[in-house]
């Protein structure tokens, strides 16, 4: 398990717990056991899951573990896994965030490695009058796929839940990444 609180891998012997969902998708929640007995464990598994699997099929199907730890340290998204920090998420959610965090690391778990290099999209990018957010700016390759998803799924799934300065906003920032995103036929369930 990797553990930003060492930034390195940690070897343990973890509480395993799959969580499967109705879309057919399932992973393996592996939880440090620093949270103790197996029940508190699976709780905090049960929490997480319940979240993840609010997630669009599209964000999970390359998820195959999630990590657990205590601490406040960034979640993680990439090699096919959901990096928690408990802390943080306790964070995350007072700001209203939780969800939004996971789209974003998700988005680096299963799209990245089939969007970020590809040449309609560095084409998309390139045609669009700028980024979406500084941090896609500063790491195209890295972040832009991830920071770009969460405007798209607001603009196309949810538009209700932001504001019209903020939907023109989105369209006038990204609107080649919207449409390569819409040419992609996402499995977007639960959300579509």
């Amino acid at each position: 398990m990797f553990d930003r609180r060492v930034d390195g891998w940690i070897t343990v012997i973890a509480h395993l717990f799959n969580a499967s969902f109705d879309d057919g998708l399932s992973v393996e929640i592996q939880v440090n056991p620093e949270f103790g007995e197996s029940a508190i464990a699976l709780a905090e598994a049960e929490k997480y899951a319940e979240v993840i699997g609010r997630l669009p099929t599209v964000l999970r199907k390359d998820v195959e573990t999630v990590w657990i730890h205590k601490g406040t340290e960034p979640f993680g998204g990439g090699n096919n896994n959901l990096l928690i920090h408990v802390g943080q998420a306790d964070l995350y959610l007072q700001d209203g965030i939780l969800e939004e965090t996971f789209v974003h690391e998700a988005a680096h778990t299963s799209l990245d490695a089939a969007h970020a290099s590809a040449p309609a999209w560095l084409a998309a990018q390139s045609a669009d009058p700028t980024f979406i957010s500084t941090y896609a700016r500063n790491f195209p390759r890295r972040e832009d796929i991830a920071e770009s998803f969460l405007p798209y799924l607001a603009i196309r799934y949810r538009p209700d839940r932001i504001s019209l300065s903020l939907a023109d906003t989105i369209m006038q920032t990204m609107p080649r990444r919207i449409a390569y995103f819409d040419n992609q036929s996402f499995d977007m369930h639960p959300i579509e």
